[in-house]
């Protein structure tokens, strides 16, 4: 093993200190950061997650979850009353950091790794030799390198591993991207493969130690900046063959013709498999990591750009189309089926359809009924617009427009009949199935 550093054993011995307090601190409780605490702990793992909401912790230690994902509930309230999870609002001593933060896009698009850097300086003051930090949090190629920099300013007394470094490091350096389907994350953080890109190979190694022990995928090493590199790559794959087949439900709206049954019979072909449009892209991967790889190559970047450009234009145009509907049915109302960025989940994060039912309230807000059945109420910026939440039978009572923006299972027994003498514009080709 190149680059060696003190074995996981000898923590805080070097440094007179006592042994960690954890095996595995996980910084930050969210869609990613809980679910891989609660499994760490199910696996035998003594984990504290830490999270700066002392609402979150306190749920959590309660035995409770804060988000909505198939399993997880049982998860934490298991590994809570085994005593092998705990949250806490403090940064503990640990063999293994992971950190699994938000990485939003600030003005421009930019990528903001600002809650990464923090979390870099929240961890660096505990580390102890031979400790382990990993980075989850899809981020800009080079983060892990800034994340090393941080440590190694606030730590001068340990020697951070950098790449082509030859001699000794203290500790190990990381990023391993998650790669998970909302709804099935608890299965799929077992199941899938997962890349593991040290700073140097002896990183991806110690890395390694940690993912082997539950993941029932391959582990494949790499280096941390191609590990970065492969996370935007995967969602920006995703974003441009979606935007092809956003635009062509764009050009067959202008020519004429059922984007649906192009899109079918073109699928027929052994080599053709379109994707289904929709009213745009959501989530916070799909929707922000392919920014992520603009920024890092501007000038090279064009094709992600403009398929991230189109995918965000096709809000717009739904919207639009949704108006035109309004403007056909004077004090007619409408109801919005679906608010989250896909089906079957209450997650909200970058919704084209959340977009669209904002846009629409800023002008129409009293004739916009809402079904969405995975939330009791509505959103920040729904509340107190006039718009009203409602449920489905409620919704195709009192609605003259019916609009499918999410193809919630909940939706799918809809039947011609139940839309008699309704307009429906129906963006995801839900009522063809």
């Amino acid at each position: 093993m190149n680059a060696p550093f003190k074995a996981a054993a000898s923590l805080g011995q070097d440094a007179g200190q006592h042994a960690p307090e954890h095996q595995v601190a996980v910084i930050g409780l969210g869609y990613i950061g809980l679910p891989t605490a609660a499994l760490l702990a199910s696996y035998g793992w003594s984990v504290c997650g830490v999270d700066v909401s002392p609402r979150v912790v306190e749920t959590v230690n309660a035995g409770g979850v804060h988000i909505e994902e198939r399993d997880l509930d049982r998860l934490v309230h298991d590994a809570i009353t085994a005593k092998t999870l705990v949250a806490s609002t403090e940064v503990p001593t640990a063999s293994f950091y992971m950190i699994a933060v938000p990485t939003p896009l600030g003005p421009d698009n930019a990528p903001d790794i600002s809650y990464v850097e923090a979390a870099a300086r929240a961890i660096a003051p505990r580390i102890l030799p031979g400790a382990c930090v990993i980075v989850e949090s899809t981020s800009p190629v080079g983060t892990t390198e800034r994340v090393a920099e941080i440590i190694a300013e606030l730590r001068p007394d340990i020697a951070v591993p950098c790449d082509g470094r030859t001699g000794d490091a203290d500790i190990a350096l990381a990023y391993c991207p998650e790669r998970v389907l909302p709804g099935r994350i608890v299965n799929e953080l077992v199941h899938n493969d997962r890349v593991i890109g040290g700073v140097t190979a002896a990183c991806a190694e110690r890395a390694a130690v940690l993912y082997t022990s539950f993941v029932k995928g391959d582990c494949l090493y790499t280096s941390a900046r191609v590990a970065e590199t492969v996370k935007l790559v995967e969602n920006s794959f995703r974003d441009v063959n979606i935007a092809f087949a956003n635009e062509l439900s764009m050009i067959a709206d202008t020519i004429g013709v059922d984007v649906w049954e192009v899109i079918r019979l073109a699928n027929r072909h052994p080599r053709v498999n379109i994707l289904q449009p929709g009213p745009g892209v959501g989530g916070h991967c799909i929707a922000v990591d392919p920014w992520f790889l603009v920024a890092g190559a501007p000038e090279a970047a064009r094709l992600v750009r403009t398929a991230r450009e189109v995918n965000d234009y096709k809000a717009v145009h739904t919207e639009g189309k949704i108006r035109a509907l309004l403007d056909a049915v004077p004090d007619g109302k409408v109801a919005l089926l679906g608010l989250a960025f896909k089906p079957d989940i209450d997650d909200f994060r970058e919704s084209p359809a959340l977009e669209i039912a904002e846009a629409l309230c800023l002008t129409h807000a009293s004739r916009i009924l809402v079904v969405e059945p995975f939330t009791e109420s509505l959103p920040a910026c729904l509340a107190g617009t006039g718009a009203r939440l409602v449920t489905l039978d409620a919704a195709l009572r009192e609605s003259e427009i019916v609009v499918v923006l999410v193809d919630h299972t909940a939706f799918k027994h809809l039947a011609p009949a139940d839309l008699t003498g309704k307009l429906v514009f129906d963006t995801r080709g839900m009522l063809r199935q």
